[in-house]
């Protein structure tokens, strides 16, 4: 597996991410550089110089259980110290980071296990035995001390599980420095049935940390308030990495908790933070204490949330492929409201019609990026070139999918998903692979499954069905309960509206437009609701 070779020098020359870490904590010593500050146990700190020490140290002790250059390593955990321990641990001795989403279920946790070919893996107390049951090839598991921060003495351990704690041993020296090495797996939310396995190169760390520094403004005094999780690219790629580049602190918690936000927040003087729709509505909620925050990222820049929150947003637009932000808000000119921002200066952006020609002026269209492989965008889909040769035009663009209004000063808007993906509460869900797990209980002919406003999540799945005439009464019920036992909660429908026929265009082709006016329309009370994330 290799990543073309840029056709030209690239920043990273001579630099990976493993000797990234080692000459921070040579330039920043004992400057703090990660805070952790769980829900249920005193805040942790770590400086720039023991942080990189934790690394090198866990590095030898994965070496000395047998992992090796090139090898994957599946990393199952919510926010916590250890998420990215293991990230750069894994950079250091050469083998990638297989970051997985914790609200994972177990059959998708088995299908990312088999597909990356992951040998070893590393998660928590309550996540241990799902993993032993559905990954069964794995020679060892890791387990940490505490949930997130929580402790669990009652939890399940598998037989050949392992202590986090005994990875730690003789610091790993450094490996020969290659930028283009394979360093992570990360996965899309896959607008087909399954979602694609994005390779990062150690390039593509520290592109994300030096531009996404540079772009937000982020000063060494900073500090940069995280809840999003660390395996999506917001947490990760548009807030921890470069707040390390940049020398600042980053303020890490488990997850959004909207009665824990605003504590957290004071006690360590955060002044910057990013936010998703669904997070900053809660936070809306509540009156706004005195803070320290100059700056969140958010998808669009928001006059309203300036105003309530005393601070200042700023939009910026990316996705997994992309690494960093090719589109954002510039925090040192004006914003212009309910965009996404400007084009980078890192990028090569076109907007195009439906006939593939490049607006000239304004107008909507389909956004395309170009970039280099392996550095400034991903370097390919895990062992998928046909995916990702089709992910690319003639020209080398990467074909978004997404749709997007250029204004005449410039400024871009974002207007829809041509993917067919929706955002529940910040998380990218595909409508094909709800559709395929729905097909699969006896009694449904069809299925098909559109997004649907709402107030706290920005948007639910709503699933439409047709069922056989001889389907049993409890169809929509089994239905739900093999979404919740297959599916991760945020990915479970909404509602499920049985219909005779679904509303088609052309030659029978099903109109998901129509489809998304009549859950717009419906009142019908939901046929199950499953609480999509614990905000207390």
């Amino acid at each position: 597996m290799s990543p073309p070779e840029p056709s030209h020098l690239h920043p990273f020359l001579g630099q990976d991410a493993a000797h990234w870490i080692d000459e921070r904590a040579q330039q920043h010593g004992e400057h703090p550089m990660l805070i952790w500050a769980p829900f249920d146990a005193p805040s942790q700190t770590w400086s720039y110089a023991r942080f990189a020490h934790d690394v090198a140290c866990i590095a030898g002790g994965l070496a000395r259980q047998g992992v090796k250059l090139g090898d994957r390593v599946l990393v199952h955990l919510e926010n916590c110290p250890e998420t990215v321990l293991m990230r750069f641990a894994c950079a250091r001795l050469g083998a990638l980071c297989v970051a997985t989403n914790a609200m994972a279920a177990g059959p998708e946790l088995e299908r990312f296990c088999q597909w990356s070919g992951a040998c070893v893996a590393i998660t928590q107390p309550k996540f241990a035995m799902m993993l032993d049951q559905h990954c069964k090839g794995l020679d060892w598991i890791a387990v940490t001390q505490t949930d997130a921060g929580t402790d669990n003495p009652n939890a399940s351990r598998p037989s050949h599980a392992i202590a986090f704690q005994s990875l730690v041993d003789q610091p790993l020296p450094a490996r020969e420095v290659d930028p283009l090495l394979p360093a992570s797996i990360m996965f899309t939310t896959g607008t087909t049935s399954r979602p694609k396995g994005v390779v990062w190169t150690h390039a593509n760390m520290l592109w994300a940390g030096k531009l996404g520094a540079m772009q937000q403004g982020i000063r060494q005094e900073d500090i940069c308030h995280i809840f999003l999780p660390l395996f999506h690219v917001v947490g990760l790629a548009w807030s921890f990495l470069p707040t390390l580049w940049a020398g600042a602190t980053v303020l890490l918690q488990p997850r959004f908790s909207a009665s824990r936000y605003w504590p957290s927040a004071i006690e360590h003087k955060a002044t910057l933070g990013s936010q998703v729709l669904f997070t900053s509505r809660l936070l809306a909620q509540q009156d706004v204490p005195p803070h320290h925050f100059r700056q969140w990222t958010d998808a669009v820049c928001r006059p309203e949330f300036d105003i309530h929150f005393k601070l200042r947003t700023i939009g910026g637009w990316g996705m997994t492929e992309m690494v960093a932000q090719p589109i954002i808000t510039d925090p040192t000119l004006p914003s212009i409201p309910h965009t996404i921002g400007r084009p980078s200066t890192a990028y090569d952006l076109r907007v195009v019609d439906d006939t593939g020609h490049a607006l000239e002026s304004t107008g909507k269209g389909q956004l395309l990026v170009r970039g280099v492989r392996g550095v400034s965008i991903f370097a390919e889909y895990f062992k998928d070139p046909k995916a990702t040769s089709e992910a690319f035009d003639a020209e080398g663009y990467f074909l978004t999918g997404d749709i997007v209004k250029l204004h005449h000063h410039g400024a871009l808007e974002f207007s829809e998903r041509s993917k067919d993906v929706i955002k529940v509460g910040g998380e990218g869900v595909s409508a094909a692979e709800i559709e395929q797990v729905i097909g699969q209980v006896s009694g449904v002919l069809e299925a098909a499954v559109v997004a649907r406003s709402d107030a706290h999540f920005g948007e639910v799945a709503i699933a439409f069905i047709r069922i056989k005439a001889d389907a049993s009464a409890d169809c929509v019920q089994r239905i739900m309960t093999h979404c919740q036992a297959t599916l991760a909660k945020f990915k479970v429908p909404r509602e499920v509206i049985v219909l005779e026929d679904f509303p088609r265009v052309g030659f029978g082709k099903l109109s998901k437009a129509r489809l998304r006016e009549m859950a717009r329309e419906s009142s019908t009370p939901p046929t199950s609701i499953t609480p999509l994330r614990n905000n207390a």
